[in-house]
């Protein structure tokens, strides 16, 4: 799936499926605040901004490891 097809706001599920990743982490993460969510007054599911995930992922590549062994 595209980027693209996925609706502006986002809900876990969506995250998940878009990061490769389970709900249960995913839920995990945005209350420890590692991904950005929201979430409605009162409300109890997370809503998360498409864009901002992704922007978020852009934000964190992957640094190569060095080779044990390499000068």
């Amino acid at each position: 799936m595209a980027n693209d097809d996925y609706p502006p706001i986002l809900d876990a599920a969506h995250v998940a499926e878009l990061l490769g990743m389970n709900v249960q982490m995913v839920r995990k993460y945005a209350r420890e605040g590692r991904i950005p969510a929201y979430r409605l007054p009162g409300g109890r599911t997370f809503k998360f901004f498409r864009d901002e995930i992704l922007a978020f992922l852009k934000s964190h590549p992957v640094e190569a490891e060095e080779q044990v062994g390499s000068p």
